[in-house]
């Protein structure tokens, strides 16, 4: 077991919404193993107010909430990053900056929340259901032994939790890797 904390950013296009959410559930579900950030390819400048009012809702401390652009963590003095998500297609798809120290990245895009059209009950619906299956994400890779896993599983692990997939088939398929590697 090792004492290190890891940090771990997660990218989106405008760091309103998804990022952000993701960041909030990090700080939560890691109990300390893991320092998250969020930022964005083309920022917003102020996060979503449905993410802010989710966040609240959820008790979520939201101090940090912020929107900024990805290249404040690919200075010199930024935090070293483990880890870097991409939680949107857009930018899965960008030329990300060289990110100091080669973290471990994956792609674990999720549907857009800010542009689902409709009434304002179906757009905090959409909230939700990414906070939901970011969650979902998160939890299962806090819950992976980072410090026990070669690069080559821990890679396989971070793809699989990036899928589609329910939480139980998350966890099912982690379990299968590891067993595999015995």
């Amino acid at each position: 077991m090792t004492d290190k904390t890891y940090n771990v950013l997660f990218l989106c296009t405008g760091n309103s919404a998804r990022s952000l959410i993701a960041e909030a559930v990090l700080q939560r579900e890691s109990m300390g193993r893991f320092n998250g950030y969020s930022a964005g390819s083309s920022p917003k400048g102020t996060p979503h107010p449905y993410t802010l009012d989710l966040l609240h809702g959820l008790n979520h401390d939201t101090s940090f909430a912020r929107s900024k652009s990805w290249e404040e963590f690919a200075s010199p003095d930024a935090p070293q990053m483990d880890f870097v998500f991409t939680v949107c297609d857009r930018a899965a798809a960008e030329p990300c900056p060289a990110w100091p120290g080669q973290p471990m990245t994956a792609h674990w895009g999720l549907p857009d929340p800010t542009k689902v059209e409709g009434s304002e009950a179906e757009k905090r619906v959409a909230f939700s259901e990414t906070y939901r299956m970011l969650r979902n994400r998160i939890s299962a890779f806090v819950n992976l032994p980072v410090a026990g896993l070669d690069k080559i599983a821990l890679q396989k692990n971070l793809d699989v939790i990036g899928t589609n997939e329910e939480p139980e088939d998350i966890l099912t398929a982690i379990r299968r890797l590891s067993v595999a590697k015995k």
